[in-house]
């Protein structure tokens, strides 16, 4: 069983439109436990959970702060976090964790951002504030909705490039990706059309894949995806995964328990093994060689590139 921790909120702040800042705090008012930067925070959220990217500082830390938007007619977390917490209410949530750390050994951070997509990378900046670590940020965001503006301008001062019209994104865009020193590595969050033509360019401009790193914001951006089969190996039973439907609904539909958290593919907790076929994994836990593995993958967001996966249940 994942190890919890009980959390009690000690602030809010709802100063920028549409985006809730929490503190939390651990009942005891003691020490938290630490996290790299690039984090998140499974979050329990009146019996959902989601995950959060944690934007404060992860050395030795008192307080987890996280920012949340609102999405009207999401699936996640907001609509509790935004209309049902008070100072003072407490939750829980998973020991902290990261798909999305700064590689220590990089010549050069570039972070690229767009919208809610800044909150890792305001943690990335605290360290490398930290570790004298050299930075460059390119943020764009609506204008009415400046989230974590001020903190992005006092971490990285001059090595901050902020706006808020997506044309004037775009044309800094390739002359700063062309223009980086061998060795730097590349971390962008953002709406799931902002991360595509980010990596896509990179690419193009002859970025090696290893040194691109992303994170999405979970399942919510992920398309529904082609139906499958899945081939249940101890009874031989053949199941259809419809296109907009999880693997892990369709096997508790068929009665089959499966442990999980997030259900957004960043928790880890309904990994499967898989014993035939290729999955197309979409999930933020598996490092990359357990996804090139091809012997395990997260059925709440992963689907199949076969036209049948065979799992051991």
């Amino acid at each position: 069983m994942s190890q919890t921790l009980k959390l009690v909120v000690s602030g809010i702040d709802d100063s920028v439109t549409g985006i809730r800042s929490l503190t939390l705090s651990a009942l005891d008012g003691g020490r938290l436990p630490p996290f790299v930067p690039g984090s998140h925070l499974v979050l329990d959220c009146g019996g959902r959970q989601n995950a959060y990217s944690l934007t404060s500082d992860g050395v030795d830390p008192f307080e987890y702060r996280i920012s949340v938007l609102n999405v009207n007619g999401g699936t996640g977390g907001s609509a509790w976090v935004h209309q049902c917490l008070s100072v003072g209410d407490t939750t829980s949530a998973l020991l902290p964790r990261s798909a999305f750390a700064p590689v220590a050994r990089a010549r050069k951070h570039l972070l690229v951002a767009g919208g809610i997509g800044i909150t890792p990378i305001v943690s990335h900046l605290r360290a490398a504030r930290t570790w004298r670590r050299e930075v460059q940020v390119l943020y764009v965001h609506r204008e009415n909705s400046p989230a974590h503006v001020d903190d992005v301008r006092e971490l990285a001062g001059a090595a901050a490039d902020i706006v808020t019209a997506r044309a004037d994104f775009r044309q800094r865009l390739g002359p700063l990706l062309a223009g980086q020193p061998l060795g730097t590595h590349l971390y962008t969050c953002g709406p799931a059309g902002l991360i595509h033509d980010v990596l896509a360019m990179a690419a193009g401009l002859g970025w090696p894949a290893s040194r691109l790193h992303s994170e999405r914001f979970g399942a919510d951006v992920l398309d529904p995806g082609e139906p499958f089969d899945v081939v249940l190996g101890k009874t031989g039973t053949r199941l259809t995964v419809p296109s907009g439907t999880s693997l892990l609904e369709a096997l508790e539909r068929h009665g089959i328990a499966i442990p999980n958290l997030c259900r957004h593919g960043v928790c880890g907790e309904c990994r499967i093994p898989v014993t035939g076929g290729v999955p197309l994994h979409r999930d933020l836990y598996l490092t990359d060689d357990e996804k090139q593995a091809g012997d395990a993958l997260m059925c709440c967001v992963s689907r199949s590139n076969s036209p049948a996966l065979e799992v051991p249940l």
